[in-house]
């Protein structure tokens, strides 16, 4: 007992020490209070800082606009640190800039930067130019609870004023943060002009605006003093209600005063509609606890509410809906149903409560596991130690600041297979010194502890060392992925400190009345040991046996690895996930008008009727739905006007339904877009994706030298797509032919008339597109109540209608008609660029027999790179990087297979960190170049157990199977360090080459089998959960196939390596004694 490693001086202090079970009950406590404490939420936090920069030039052409305001805007934004992508878009009249932070950075941070560089820069707007705007959006910013208003009684109008009382109660909620109402129609006084009247007073629609401009003022006029008191004078008259409206004097004629009831009408109304909201009901709207007829489209608005950043969603959520309850019966009434549409909260304490009972299963089934094969005072021992790691485990997760999410608990998860480890090493052999020795208990425990410390020592490092390199994965992949390496290597260190500081504690008070004083006679071998030592003598001495086992094992490896040759075994980043719900994302031709797209909207909402898992759907139809975070990063938010719709789809909870979402979306895509084609429209089916969103599944990015090459190349590759079986949902960045007519001003005749130029555009703005020129001020409402002036519609659907207003000049009221000159064409195209490029975007979805990105670009591959450019030159075709240079035509494949791409490669490259530093480790350790390599050698094992393993189950091979298998190398050399240790230890002892490596198979196989089957049964309990099924299948089979060959196959090779090495050292000796 005099000379104790670390081990064996740590396990002899705490193993009688009080202080042992007050470090257990500590450990618990602050497990439980960690897991109290930190805020619960379905994904990650991610930060990455994105913020909008709106560029107005009103009037001026995409190209204008481009090169006077994005270009140069984007030159200085590039050049602030941090900055990973720049998107722009050039409308008409309008540029909006994207800049994305990389992943990490700081949104205040990244914010201060930008705002410095924006206004420090606002020298380069034009003449003419807005201001900028500055609108940064996060994951945040994303509603975590919607609710809908619907009623059959009640119209647009007022469920909008029951959903404003609604919101304003929600917006008193603590963490609640941005409030959103979409759908209903505003309170209005719309003035609705007369083009006549207004000519036979003289009058223009500039002079009536100008007057009610004028005319709703109150203004602080200053102060006097009288009387030893200062009395402060206002002075103005606002406009208080339609009476007051009407009696405005807007000009004089033949000195009488002219009221604005003597040249327009005036209504008390609401807004002219832009958007609708309408809620029906899916065939299973019973289970949701939905009545109402269920061919019916009802009129509804909704309120989205998002959280405050870093606060619990699920508390955040029942919260909100706690007050929706509240309300219900008196602000709203009893004939207006609420539906909570969206809520995130539940779904995370869902999708937290699904995955704590899959930890506590996978504890349990690991505890019986162990009570199974060595009794059940070593089960209760581990029952012990595997509580007592995951509560540490979940405190570093709360000091670090993660949230409880479905990532960092199958962190959790996927430690227990492997944090038990160490646990079972310790127990089974202070089991074996039980049972084989004739040491005191005290005695023996201690020494079985000291005696596998240094090398559990090192193969605890050698996992965290195959783990860790994992978290240092880029992209928006990295946060999805990080909490499993730092909380499995955390996991990792505690159950190693857990293993040499509480099991002995326990393990001697539990195991010691198993321990043999009576004689010292090792037990005789079980049948299996037996056998193995029989086989294992032929397979050393038998070279032909010998090598024939190794060919056959390369043989194995070589037809697995087949397996994905041949595509039995298909690769993809992620597989999909099994949401509550869809989105459908509708374009109608542009031009279409808003009743237009509302009976295509409505028609396709007819159709998911018809889904048996459908229990509601919002349409929304000229805005856009409550985003998510997908909507977030493909800027659905911006989504408004006449000819866009969504349409957001819920679905049964996947408890309650057989089909997973991307089954049913798959089923309604055929039916959508059957009615699209109808119409001219198109339709995608947007499913939230399992990791970080993209701009699309498949995205083509095109750049070249023009406008019209970029354009004529897309159509080509958007045709190609089209075309290509397995891909769907294909689109373009790029509006239709939408026809415009042009009232070019005679400038001549206009200054003639004394009529300014701009007063012509002005005029029609106006009378097109109205203008709120002020508000009703009515403190009671909870909305502003605008004054909007317009033409009728009557008097504005036509050329003729509209060159007939008169416009006041010198010389009297002068006709449109004779200053302007129509001139049709279409709408300029608006031009995108990314990180200072131009480009067209191609994107499209994959649906079918195969649905990874790789494989759909596989068979295009040809076609596309038979394209050819103007000039006759094959067109540059890429996969990971921008074009150098636009001169001539390149494609860029962008969307998942990039962030496919990225996460395999940081993922080899984390493989490649792994393999060094497991050799250094056990360098360092044996002091020996050659045996690490026999140590590492069963890694290759683990694939003839993978890659068949996801060919039974049908499934990908993703990033989640990538990192079982890079655990796996820790796993794998944890077992052979132990196995090669103990041979070592037994040639020290005396012992032969041979009967030393047969002894260590022997007699380690048992904690190897052990472990092997706790990481089998820990990982089991997730093999059907669609995101993480990769990862449960590598750990499973990998550790079946690396177990079962590595107890055979590293003996064989330690011992040809030895016997070399031996052969060697013998004919170096025989050289010196001859010399």
């Amino acid at each position: 007992m005099r000379h104790l490693g670390f081990a064996g001086k740590t396990a002899r202090y705490f193993i009688d020490s009080k202080l042992t079970p007050l470090i257990v009950a500590a450990s618990l406590l602050l497990g439980l209070f960690a897991v109290k404490m930190t805020p619960r939420e379905e994904e990650p936090q991610i930060s990455v800082p994105m913020v909008d920069i709106y560029l107005p030039l009103p009037g001026s052409s995409p190209q204008e606009v481009q090169e006077r305001v994005v270009k140069p805007f984007e030159a200085k934004l590039w050049e602030i640190k941090g900055v990973e992508y720049l998107y722009s878009m050039s409308r008409p009249g309008m540029g909006i800039i994207t800049v994305r932070f990389l992943v990490g950075q700081s949104m205040e941070d990244s914010l201060v930067k930008l705002y410095n560089k924006v206004m420090s820069n606002r020298g380069l707007l034009p003449a003419g130019a807005g201001e900028p705007l500055v609108a940064p959006k996060s994951i945040d910013d994303v509603p975590i609870l919607a609710v809908t208003l619907w009623s059959e009684r009640y119209d647009h109008t007022m469920l909008r004023q029951l959903a404003l009382e609604v919101a304003d109660e929600l917006k008193k909620s603590e963490n609640s943060a941005e409030t959103v109402i979409t759908g209903g129609l505003a309170r209005q006084l719309r003035v609705a002009l007369d083009p006549a009247r207004l000519a036979g007073y003289g009058l223009s629609p500039l002079q009536v605006a100008a007057a009610l401009q004028q005319g709703n003022a109150t203004l602080p006029s200053g102060s006097f003093s009288s009387g030893n008191q200062s009395l402060l004078v206002e002075s103005g008259a606002f406009i208080d209600g339609t009476e007051t409206l009407q009696r405005l004097l807007v000009g004089v004629h033949d000195g009488r005063p002219v009221y604005l009831t003597d040249v327009a009408t005036v209504r008390d109304g609401v807004q002219e509609p832009d958007d609708y909201v309408f809620m029906g009901l899916g065939a299973a709207a019973a289970g949701k606890k939905l009545h109402g007829n269920p061919k019916q489209d009802y009129s509804a608005v909704t309120i989205s509410v998002a959280k405050r950043k870093g606060a619990n969603a699920t508390w955040v959520a029942e919260d909100l809906v706690k007050k929706v309850e509240a309300l219900q019966g008196k602000a709203i009434p009893a004939d207006v149903q609420v539906t909570v549409t969206r809520n995130y909260g539940e779904t995370a304490k869902e999708k937290n409560n699904e995955l704590l009972f899959h930890m506590f299963l996978a504890a349990i089934s690991v505890t019986i596991l162990i009570a199974i094969f060595m009794g059940w005072r070593a089960g209760a021992v581990a029952a012990i130690a595997i509580p007592v790691t995951l509560a540490l485990t979940m405190l570093i997760f709360y000091l670090i600041g993660y949230t409880l999410n479905r990532i960092t608990l199958f962190a959790l998860i996927f430690s227990i297979g492997i944090l038990v480890d160490d646990a079972i090493v310790v127990v089974e052999n202070i089991h074996r010194y039980f049972t084989t020795t004739v040491m005191k208990p005290l005695e023996a425990a201690i020494k079985a502890v000291d005696e596998i410390g240094n090398p559990t020592v090192l193969a605890t490092f050698a996992v965290i060392a195959s783990i860790l390199p994992m978290g240092f994965v880029g992209g928006l992949m990295g946060p999805y992925m990080r909490p499993i390496p730092v909380g499995a290597s955390m996991a990792m260190l505690f159950s190693m400190l857990i293993a040499f500081i509480v099991t002995p504690y326990f393990a001697y008070r539990f195991m010691k009345g198993e321990s043999h004083h009576d004689s010292g006679e090792k037990p005789e071998d079980s049948r299996l040991t037996a056998f193995y030592r029989t086989w294992m003598g032929r397979l050393i001495h038998d070279k032909k046996l010998r090598y024939g086992f190794l060919a056959g094992v390369v043989i194995l490896l070589l037809l697995s690895c087949s397996l994905v040759l041949f595509k039995a075994v298909t690769v993809k980043m992620l597989p999909f996930d099994n949401k509550n719900e869809l989105q459908v994302i509708i374009d109608a031709p542009d031009g279409t008008p808003l009743e237009q797209t509302a009976r295509i909207t409505r028609e396709m909402g007819d159709a998911l009727r018809t889904l048996k898992e459908v229990t509601d759907f919002q349409m929304y139809i000229g805005s856009s739905a409550p985003f998510n975070f997908n909507g977030l990063v493909r800027h659905y938010y911006l989504r408004k006007g006449s000819n866009l719709a969504d349409i957001q789809v819920n679905l049964l909870p996947k408890g309650e339904r057989k089909d997973q979402s991307h089954d049913t979306a798959k089923r309604v895509r055929p039916l959508l877009k059957a009615i699209a084609d109808k119409y001219g429209a198109r339709v995608k089916v947007a499913e939230i994706p399992p990791g970080p969103p993209v701009l699309a599944t498949l995205v083509a990015e095109i750049y070249g030298p023009d406008d019209a090459s970029r354009a004529a190349l897309a159509a080509k590759i958007k045709g190609i797509m089209a075309k290509t079986a397995g891909v769907v949902d294909v689109d373009w960045y790029r509006e239709d032919d939408q026809q415009k007519v042009t009232f070019a001003v005679d400038r001549e005749k206009a200054a003639l008339a004394g009529i300014a130029v701009e007063d012509v555009g002005r005029t029609l703005a106006i009378a097109l597109g109205g203008q709120d020129i002020g508000i009703v001020h009515l403190p009671k409402e909870k909305e502003a109540v605008t004054i909007n002036l317009r033409l009728p519609v009557g008097q504005r659907s036509s050329i003729a209608s509209l060159a007939a207003i008169n416009l006041p000049g010198t010389k009297g009221s002068v006709p449109l008609a004779e200053l302007v000159r129509s001139v049709s064409g279409s709408e300029a195209k608006t031009l995108y660029r990314k990180n200072l490029k131009n480009v067209v975007y191609v994107t499209a979805d994959v649906a079918g027999e195969i649905e990874a990105p790789v494989y759909a670009i596989l068979k295009m591959r040809k076609e596309i790179g038979a394209l050819q450019s103007r000039d006759g030159s094959r067109i540059e075709v890429l996969a990971s990087r921008q074009p150098w240079s636009e001169e001539k035509m390149g494609m860029k494949w962008d969307g998942e297979w990039h962030i496919t791409y990225e996460v395999f490669r940081d993922l080899g490259i984390a493989f490649a960190a792994v393999m060094v530093l497991i050799y250094i480790l056990v360098v360092a350790w044996f002091k020996d170049f050659t045996t690490p390599l026999v140590i590492m050698a069963p890694i290759p094992l683990t694939l003839i157990g993978i890659l068949p393993g996801h060919a039974i189950f049908g499934a990908f091979f993703t990033a989640t199977s990538m990192i079982g298998f890079i655990a796996l190398a820790g796993i794998i050399v944890r077992n052979s360090i132990i196995l090669i240790d103990f041979a070592e230890m037994k040639r020290r002892e005396g012992m032969a080459l041979d009967e030393a490596i047969i002894e260590a198979g022997a007699v380690r196989f048992r904690p190897m089998l052990l472990t092997g089957a706790a990481v089998v049964v820990g990982s089991f309990v997730i093999v059907f959960d669609p995101i993480f099924q990769g990862l449960a299948l590598a750990m499973m089979f990998g550790e079946i196939a690396s177990t079962t060959l590595s107890r055979v196959t590293i003996p064989i090779l330690y011992y040809l390596v030895q016997s070399w090495k031996e052969r060697i050292q013998e004919t170096g000796d025989r050289r010196q004694k001859t010399a």
